[in-house]
C-alpha cells in the first residue's frame, strides 16, 4: 500500500496523474424485427497526455465535438487517438484528428508518417509510464487495447470489443458469436482481467473487475 501511495504522490508531483473518463457509451443489441444495432464507446484519457480511445461511428461526430468541447478541448488538443480495432463503428471519426499519433489496430502513423512497431510479437507500445497500448488480438486479428495507470481507480483497461459489455462475463456467447478467433481473444481476456482493475468495454459500462470472478 505504501509503495502504490509513493507512485501516487510522485505521478502528482510530476503533473501526470491521468483520469478516464467515458465520453459516449456504446451499446449493441437486436431489435424486434431481428436488425442489429451497434455503436462504440468513446473514451477520453487525460493526463500527460490527451488519449481519445475509439472514436465512434460517422452518426457520432457531433456528439464527440461537443463532449470535447464539454471538458475544454478542441481536436487539435488531442494528441492520441487509439482505435481498439478497424469496425465502422470505432473508427468513423478518424479525421477530426489531423495533428494527431493515431493507433488504429496495428498501425501508427501521424500524417503519412508510419512508425513500424512489433504489435504481432506481443510487444506494448508505451506511450509514457502510465499509458500503454497493448496487442490483445481475437475479435479481429489485430485487436489493441489502452492500459491507463490512475491514481483514484488504479489500471483502467480501455479494451474495446475484446469485452462487448459486463454481462459477457457470464454469457460467452456475447463475445464468441462475434470473434474471429475465439481462442486467441480468451487469452487476451485472461490476461486483462488479471492486471485490470476496471475494465471499459467496447459496447457498455465500465465496470470494476472482481478478482475472484473466472473469465469465460
Amino acid at each position: 500500500m505504501f509503495c502504490k501511495l509513493l507512485v501516487c504522490h510522485r505521478a502528482m508531483e510530476d503533473g501526470c496523474v491521468y483520469r478516464v473518463t467515458v465520453l459516449k457509451e456504446g451499446y449493441s443489441y437486436q431489435d424486434d424485427s431481428g436488425q442489429f444495432h451497434a455503436d462504440g464507446t468513446i473514451t477520453l484519457v487525460q493526463g500527460r497526455h490527451v488519449i481519445l480511445v475509439d472514436t465512434g461511428g460517422p452518426q457520432d461526430k457531433g456528439t464527440l465535438l461537443q463532449q470535447l468541447s464539454s471538458h475544454g478541448l478542441t481536436p487539435r488538443d488531442v494528441q492520441y487517438v487509439v482505435c481498439t480495432h478497424g469496425h465502422v463503428d470505432h473508427v468513423g471519426n478518424l479525421n477530426l484528428f489531423p495533428d494527431a499519433t493515431h493507433i488504429v489496430s496495428f498501425d501508427i502513423c501521424k500524417g503519412d508518417v508510419y512508425t513500424d512497431h512489433p504489435f504481432r510479437q506481443g510487444a506494448a507500445y508505451t506511450i509514457d509510464e502510465q499509458v500503454s497500448v497493448i496487442p490483445t488480438p481475437g475479435h479481429t486479428g489485430a485487436d489493441v487495447s489502452v492500459v491507463v495507470k490512475t491514481a483514484t481507480q488504479g489500471t483502467v483497461v480501455i479494451a474495446g470489443d475484446l469485452f462487448e459489455k459486463e454481462a459477457d462475463l457470464t454469457d460467452p456467447s456475447l463475445w464468441q458469436d462475434v470473434s474471429e478467433n475465439p481462442s486467441q481473444q480468451a487469452e487476451g481476456r485472461r490476461q486483462v482481467l488479471a492486471m485490470a482493475d476496471f475494465i471499459v468495454p467496447g459496447h457498455g459500462a465500465m465496470f470494476k473487475v472482481q478478482k475472484e470472478t473466472e473469465p469465460s
